[in-house]
């Protein structure tokens, strides 16, 4: 499960699916599993923007076909959680656990993001720490050629 969140498509199956869903988007009709197949494929895109679109996508799907709502929530929690909303993606990961509570795959995709979260937190408090430290010493500096 480590690897579903850095899963990349291959650019042949973007294009493939993408073929599909805008020729019939051009005809006036697309199909829930045309639209669900290119969102799959843009939420595993390595670009943001193409993220973005999947997710739109799918939350379309999700709010117009309930058949395929599992499906839905779970490639809505990978791709939020791709763009670092995690906290969007935990939502979704609770939604689908409400719908299924022991499903594997999504515990182990709740947990893979809260490890994310908290390594990027702990990235973040770094950061932050560093850049304290960094005006406290220009600070000082400060003081001490002014005297």
């Amino acid at each position: 499960m480590d690897d579903v969140l850095d899963e990349v498509v291959s650019s042949e199956d973007l294009q493939k699916f993408e073929k599909v869903y805008h020729e019939q988007l051009h005809q006036g009709t697309i199909t829930h599993k045309a639209q669900f197949e290119y969102a799959w494929c843009l939420v595993r895109s390595k670009y943001a923007t193409d993220i973005r679109k999947g997710i739109l996508l799918l939350k379309d799907l999700f709010n117009s076909h309930a058949e395929g709502k599992r499906d839905y929530l779970f490639y809505l929690a990978i791709g939020n959680a791709r763009i670092k909303e995690y906290n969007k993606a935990l939502h979704y990961v609770k939604a689908f656990l409400e719908i299924e509570p022991a499903n594997q795959q999504v515990l182990a995709l709740e947990r893979q993001i809260n490890k994310r979260m908290e390594k990027e937190g702990m990235i973040g408090i770094a950061v932050a720490s560093g850049a304290v430290l960094a005006i406290g010493g220009l600070v000082g500096l400060g003081i001490a050629l002014a005297k």
